[in-house]
């Protein structure tokens, strides 16, 4: 368990040499796939799953438009891989050990997400609370959120109540019986 850990530590340490050589959506579908995430690129409707198999070609050309991390081992740690990704409009969250409220938070507050950032889901990441939720308030475009299975999440209808009043524009769809 412990090696685990630290192998996670390492798949999420940021490389800011290497989002400056290859640009941020390179930098970040590398991160990403590495801890077994998947990304779909702006324009395409086949989702990259294979590290190796990242396209190549002109940096830049390859904007990330979703994000899969379903069963990744995405942390906080790695989330400044996702500053400078401006065409992100949907993020699905499922099954995520290491993600918890921090990592919500840090959505909320990255600028070009804030912008960008139309489609949230977050199922069964075990460790996400009413406070992580709630800090979502700060995506001020987000038109859907999916909020299932979250244990941590004690207060549903205070928490809701709190985004449809931050965000009256948005879809929240509620599955956490």
């Amino acid at each position: 368990r412990r090696f685990w850990g630290w192998l996670n530590a390492v798949f999420n340490k940021v490389d800011y040499e290497r989002i400056q050589a290859v640009g941020p959506d390179r930098a970040a579908s590398e991160w990403l796939l590495r801890c077994g995430a998947l990304v779909r690129y702006r324009g395409y409707e086949k989702w990259q799953q294979d590290y190796n198999g990242l396209p190549t070609g002109p940096l830049g050309k390859y904007k990330i438009e979703a994000i899969n991390a379903t069963e990744s081992c995405i942390m906080y740690r790695g989330f400044d891989y996702l500053d400078g990704l401006e065409h992100v409009s949907e993020i699905k969250l499922q099954k995520c050990i290491y993600i918890q409220d921090e990592c919500l938070q840090r959505i909320s507050e990255t600028k070009n997400l804030q912008k960008s950032l139309l489609q949230l889901k977050i199922i069964s990441c075990g460790n996400v609370t009413d406070k992580g939720v709630i800090a979502l308030h700060k995506l001020t475009n987000l038109e859907y959120l999916y909020l299932s299975d979250l244990p941590g999440i004690r207060q549903k209808e205070t928490t809701a109540r709190i985004l449809q009043q931050a965000l009256p524009n948005l879809e929240l769809e509620l599955d956490l019986d």
